[in-house]
């Protein structure tokens, strides 16, 4: 049975659903905060209506995009990019469509190789990434994902934010359990933006090509669900960031996209870093869906902190300023 989830932050904020090359000529079923919804393309732009006919309740997505509309597969009921049914073809022609044949539209963009999708009015005009700035000509970039987690989003943002999980989660490849002391750090708040100092870190094999560095991470926390992570290379120019943004399916299941940039290895293909991240995901995926309480506490009472937790934390108070109230308790 559908459910909205009442979030009164993300409700107003943009959700990446699926990426831009996969929304093809046909109609894509997806979900956000409970929400069933179909998008598709026209010759206007990208749109999302309720995945649902009025008719006999099919989903349209399981239909065509026929002359800018979509056409539901059961009766051939075709709605138009606001969700109003444009013909009926069981109907006589000169009959008046019903004024209730049609269902919800919901806000629908394309930025950065993605498909967002807004269930009210979006608190900001476009979806952003990093303030912004992630087009920068100086990078190479790569999509990684969609990764689709068993695990309410609050609680995978945190595990990509804790740094003293590398040693062991990814040991041997971001981390080495006889290295594992966190020097001290700080976080603070910069335009709305959480950011952490620098933290260096031991790694045998920091992005797949096989070669052990010193990495000095720096961590950010954009919004709720999106979150960064620059890395650079001890001793080098070498640098990364890798951008999580996650997309809220329901109380029970996220769906993770990721967007690296880096200004090394030009060369290299990027199936490199997508397998090794691929590898990275499911290590994670042990621990995030086997997380209690599966709803993160925002009571800094609940668990036990220590100062490399100070990211978590500082996430942590994030969420419970801003109200949310999705995957936490």
């Amino acid at each position: 049975m559908e459910v909205l989830i009442e979030d009164p932050v993300l409700l107003k904020q943009w959700h990446p659903v699926c990426l831009s090359v996969d929304l093809t000529d046909s109609p894509k079923a997806v979900e956000v905060l409970g929400v069933k919804i179909a998008v598709f393309r026209t010759a206007y732009g990208v749109h999302a209506l309720k995945d649902l006919c009025i008719h006999r309740g099919v989903p349209l997505s399981l239909g065509k995009v026929v002359d800018d509309g979509i056409v539901c597969a059961y009766h051939g009921w075709t709605y138009d990019r606001c969700g109003k049914c444009t013909r009926i073809p069981s109907m006589p022609k000169n009959r008046a469509i019903p004024a209730k044949a049609r269902t919800n539209s919901y806000f629908c963009t394309e930025e950065f190789g993605f498909i967002w999708v807004c269930i009210k009015q979006p608190q900001d005009e476009k979806p952003m990434i990093g303030g912004g700035k992630l087009n920068s000509p100086d990078f190479t970039k790569v999509h990684m994902g969609p990764y689709k987690l068993n695990a309410a989003g609050p609680r995978v943002i945190e595990n990509f934010l804790d740094v003293s999980h590398l040693m062991f989660v990814h040991e041997g490849l971001l981390g080495d359990s006889e290295f594992p002391e966190i020097s001290d750090y700080q976080v603070h708040q910069k335009n709305g933006v959480l950011v952490s100092d620098e933290i260096e870190v031991y790694q045998p094999d920091p992005d797949g090509r096989g070669h052990g560095v010193q990495s000095q991470y720096t961590y950010k926390v954009y919004n709720p669900l999106c979150a960064a992570f620059t890395k650079k290379i001890s001793n080098t120019n070498e640098f990364f960031q890798l951008f999580l943004i996650v997309l809220p399916v329901n109380e029970q299941q996220s769906t993770a996209f990721m967007v690296m940039e880096r200004n090394y290895a030009l060369e290299e293909g990027d199936q490199v870093f997508v397998e090794f991240q691929d590898l990275l995901i499911e290590q994670d995926r042990a621990i995030v869906e086997n997380q209690k309480p599966e709803l993160l506490p925002l009571d800094l009472q609940a668990e036990l902190h220590l100062n490399c937790d100070r990211m978590s934390i500082a996430y942590r108070k994030l969420l419970k300023e801003t109200g949310i109230t999705f995957g936490t308790a």
